[in-house]
């Protein structure tokens, strides 16, 4: 069987606390390992077309809405703060990645939409996102990744 880092560590809780089950340490510890792991892996993506994380979930929000979105429902939907989702977007219709459309019911809202240029930048750049993801899932089969996927939906309780 492999050994990994965390496997240290719960060796040696075992040896100074042999009462206490560190099995959850396990479990905890390797998920944020991974995700930590991952989320350097998708930088990487992302900082080859100029885009922050965030930007990138804005505009690939954006495009699997096929819709203009308002910054509320941009926001809520990325978990983000209302200031955060105004400086982003700020940022990207001032690099011509998005455009604000004004509201004929109400002239302090408005809703954002990309322009052509930014699906011209999203769409490679989401075909680049998959393929990473697919190589960071490579280590497991169909089956595996689909058990992967239920857990985490349980714990996450979704």
């Amino acid at each position: 069987m492999m050994k990994d880092q965390v496997d240290t560590i719960l060796q040696q809780w075992l040896k100074t606390r042999p009462e206490l089950d560190c099995s959850s340490m396990g479990v905890v510890g390797r998920v944020r390992r991974t995700s930590e792991q991952w989320k350097k892996q998708m930088e990487v993506v992302f900082k080859q077309h100029q885009l922050s994380s965030i930007e990138f979930d804005i505009l690939a929000t954006l495009r699997r809405s096929q819709a203009p979105l308002t910054p509320t429902e941009l926001y809520q939907t990325l978990m983000l703060s209302s200031g955060v989702m105004s400086t982003r977007i700020e940022s990207l219709v001032q690099r011509g990645l998005l455009q604000r459309l004004a509201s004929e019911e109400d002239r302090r809202s408005c809703q954002v939409e990309l322009t052509e240029k930014g699906i011209a930048l999203i769409d490679p750049v989401v075909s680049e996102h998959v393929d990473n993801m697919e190589s960071m899932l490579s280590p497991l089969d169909k089956s595996e990744r689909d058990q992967l996927a239920m857990l985490l939906k349980k714990l996450g309780g979704n």
